[in-house]
């Protein structure tokens, strides 16, 4: 394990996940799993009356860098709306693929060492993809209600 990638913060991240249970009945969820590595993260979430996440459930079964991008997820996705989510898996895209800027999500900047391995991209980026498209579902969700 390279002591560069797998650093001090990203190890700690990885075994401190806040949401660490599935939604009993959510209103949106998701899935994502990287071919790569075979990662796979699963996020749950409820929006209340304002549209914004109210509630979140997660399974991470990923490596050390999907864990520590969940846990980042997960230590700030309550209270964020769906486009904002979307905002941040698109601005975390570019910023893996080298073409934007870091995401304005907090505590992002500890996966920089990860810029370089381009096959550990996809377990980064699981979570907020899961996050995005369950937040999506359940904003249709709560239209139909």
């Amino acid at each position: 394990m390279s002591d560069t990638l797998y650093n001090d913060a990203i190890l700690r991240l990885a075994t401190d996940n806040p949401i660490d249970e599935r939604l009993p009945d959510p209103m949106g969820s998701s899935e994502k799993r990287s071919p790569i590595c075979g990662s796979r993260v699963t996020v749950d979430v409820n929006l209340g009356p304002d549209g914004r996440v109210s509630e979140a459930g997660m399974l991470v079964r990923a490596c050390a860098l999907g864990q520590a991008s969940s846990s980042l997820l997960a230590a700030q996705i309550i209270g964020r709306s769906p486009e904002e989510l979307a905002a941040a898996r698109d601005a975390l895209t570019g910023w893996l693929a080298r073409t934007g800027n870091i995401p304005d999500w907090p505590g992002l900047d500890v996966l920089t060492p990860a810029l370089d391995y381009h096959a550990r991209h996809a377990s980064i980026r699981l979570a907020f993809e899961a996050a995005a498209e369950a937040a999506e579902q359940a904003t249709h969700a709560a239209a139909r209600n």
